[in-house]
C-alpha cells in the first residue's frame, strides 16, 4: 500500500493507509462519506477534505475508480478494471454486474472520434427490493 501511494507523490500517512485498506476488496461502493463515518472513530484528526483528496488522487493514478451512478454522491470502488454496475433504486446500494454487452477495445478510433472510456450503469430493484 505504501507504494501505491509513493507512486502517486502521496506520503503513507496513516489516514491514507487507512483508507486504501478500508477500501480494498470491498465491494459495496463506499462514497467518501461513508469511508469518513468509518474511520473517524479511529483518526479524530481525520477530515473530509483529506478523504476526498485520497480518492481523487487514487482515482487519477487509475488505483481506483470513481462511480457516477447516484446522483445524490460519489461512489468508488477498488476495482480499476472496467466493469458495470447496477444502483437499486429502493435500497440504494450498487452491485457489480458482471455481464459483457459488448466487446470494445478501448482506445479505439472511431469515426472522427478517439474513444478512451464509456460508463454504462444499470438501474432497478436488487433481489432483496424487488
Amino acid at each position: 500500500m505504501n507504494d501505491m501511494l509513493k507512486k502517486l507523490g502521496l506520503r503513507a500517512t496513516p489516514q491514507r493507509l487507512a483508507i486504501l485498506k478500508l477500501l480494498q476488496g470491498n465491494t459495496a461502493h463506499p462514497s467518501a462519506e461513508e469511508i469518513y463515518n468509518k474511520l473517524k472513530p479511529d483518526f479524530p484528526s481525520l477530515s473530509l477534505t483529506t478523504v476526498y483528496n485520497t480518492l481523487e488522487s487514487l482515482a487519477e493514478g487509475g488505483m481506483i475508480q470513481e462511480i457516477r451512478i447516484d446522483c445524490s454522491r460519489r461512489r468508488f470502488d477498488p476495482n480499476p478494471q472496467p466493469h458495470y454496475h447496477f444502483l437499486c433504486n429502493k435500497c440504494r446500494r450498487v452491485f457489480d454486474l458482471d455481464i459483457n454487452l459488448i466487446n470494445f477495445d478501448i482506445p479505439k478510433q472511431v469515426g472522427d472520434f478517439w474513444v478512451e472510456g464509456c460508463f454504462v450503469n444499470f438501474y432497478g430493484y436488487c433481489m432483496d427490493c424487488k
